[in-house]
């Protein structure tokens, strides 16, 4: 692990409530991931952490097995938000297959719709905590 662990997202069908209370807790002075260490990152390829918000839907489960299949360093991943979760209020409708647990393993669940920036962050301790974990087994 990088001395900063880098935090890309996945969008997998979420409202984007979650996704504004990620910026939230990215860019407000008073939530900033930065005071974790932690940096946020736009390409997967170097990503220590993945925070993936929404149910799984049949168009994203595509992108979400590559991205996770080639990621060859120890990394960790956040289900972020109810939907997330459970699939929330979109569980049974057509396009929802299922929960992110369904298709890659979580490390860290967040819950909340949307969930509170303090959870988010306290979620990616958790994460950074896991990862730190996973390192030292190398």
């Amino acid at each position: 692990m990088s001395s900063n662990p880098k935090i890309f997202r996945i969008n997998t069908g979420s409202c984007n409530g979650c996704d504004v209370e990620i910026a939230a807790s990215v860019m407000s002075s008073r939530f900033d991931l930065q005071k974790l260490g932690c940096e946020y990152i736009e390409t997967s390829e170097d990503a220590d952490i993945f925070m993936i918000t929404g149910p799984v839907t049949a168009r994203s489960l595509p992108f979400l097995k590559e991205v996770i299949k080639n990621h060859k360093k120890p990394y960790v991943v956040i289900s972020l938000g109810t939907c997330s979760v459970t699939c929330g209020i979109f569980r049974d409708s057509y396009p929802i297959l299922g929960p992110v647990d369904s298709y890659v393993n979580v490390d860290v669940n967040v819950a909340g719709c949307p969930p509170r920036p303090q959870a988010i962050l306290e979620g990616v301790k958790t994460a950074i905590d896991i990862l730190k974990r996973k390192n030292n087994e190398i």
